[in-house]
């Protein structure tokens, strides 16, 4: 049966299979081409998405501005504190009269406990496609961005070795969404995926089943630990992130004693010598240079962070252009 992508939600990769999610792949490694080629892609030609953040970004809104213009389309930028949102408005009445406007609403809400609940009361009244742009459990355009580029570079992801590892920072007390969304989604490839951490750090005991589980059914690996150096030990990806204590503290303080209990806790040369000679340096960016890594790290070979992060534009637009369209 031919899947439906016209009107899905993109709200976490676990609510597509792995056929839906090699279609975007499909259409995402297309659109790179046709940008480097400059191909006309106006597949969304006068489309509209309101795309509403809560917090900051970089990437995610350029790579949804920048791709919704390269389809034809427009992205109308919604800082959540200048809309009615922050008088109070319920998110049934901000998605039923938004969705009544355009084609796709699109939106960032990290804070913990609340995010995700607001991307899905907003779906369940909208009539138009909700993508998530990263919420306090998922980070699904991220995710597929991460997929698309381990595959541009390592072809085949059967029983590679991939390591999600926290690593420290003191920018901000960072979601969960990246590493958790990762683990969920990669022994969906057939990955060998370690996840490690100080204790303390803990993704939801639900997600680590729910990763075994995946990786049984699609003949990957999953597993645990808390030794830093045993998960770079052979591995052939290697991604230490740091993300907050939110499962056991649900204080938004930085610094406090648990975090500075792991300063070691650091990409470094040495950590990347365990590793297998062909690893490959991953980040969602923005790193925490000289804390979650030293710059020889994120700026050396082994580093394809800048290909990782090109990819959400194309990856994005793939989203975009499969939900929004008329097919």
């Amino acid at each position: 049966m031919k899947p439906k992508f016209k009107g899905k939600h993109f709200i976490t990769l676990e609510e597509w299979t792995n056929e839906e999610i090699n279609t975007l792949l499909d259409v995402s490694k297309d659109l790179k081409k046709k940008f480097k080629t400059n191909e006309p892609t106006e597949y969304l030609k006068n489309k509209t998405a309101f795309l509403m953040f809560f917090e900051q970004s970089t990437r995610t809104r350029n790579s949804m501005e920048a791709g919704l213009a390269q389809l034809g389309g427009h992205g109308t930028f919604l800082d959540t504190s200048t809309m009615q949102i922050s008088h109070g408005e319920s998110a049934k009445d901000t998605a039923t009269i938004l969705s009544s406007y355009g084609h796709g609403i699109a939106a960032r809400n990290c804070f913990w406990g609340i995010g995700n609940r607001y991307l899905r009361e907003m779906a369940k009244f909208s009539t138009v496609p909700v993508m998530n742009l990263q919420c306090d459990l998922y980070h699904p355009m991220q995710g597929l961005a991460d997929l698309m580029t381990i595959q541009e570079i390592k072809k085949d992801t059967k029983k590679l070795n991939v390591s999600i590892i926290w690593a420290y920072a003191e920018s901000h007390k960072k979601p969960i969404s990246v590493p958790l969304t990762q683990v969920l989604l990669f022994p969906r490839y057939g990955m060998n995926v370690t996840l490690a951490y100080p204790e303390g750090y803990d993704l939801p005991e639900w997600v680590l089943e729910k990763a075994k589980q995946n990786a049984q059914d699609h003949g990957g690996a999953f597993k645990v630990t808390h030794d830093m150096e045993s998960a770079y030990k052979d591995a052939d990806v290697v991604i230490p992130k740091n993300w907050g204590s939110w499962v056991r503290n649900q204080s938004d303080q930085v610094v406090d004693t648990l975090l500075e209990a792991n300063r070691s806790w650091k990409c470094t040369e040495a950590m990347m010598a365990l590793a297998k000679p062909t690893v490959s340096y991953m980040h969602a960016l923005p790193a925490d240079r000289e804390n979650e890594v030293e710059n020889v790290v994120i700026d050396g070979k082994h580093s394809i962070v800048y290909q990782e992060a090109e990819n959400r534009l194309h990856t994005a637009k793939a989203v975009m252009a499969m939900t929004m369209g008329d097919k």
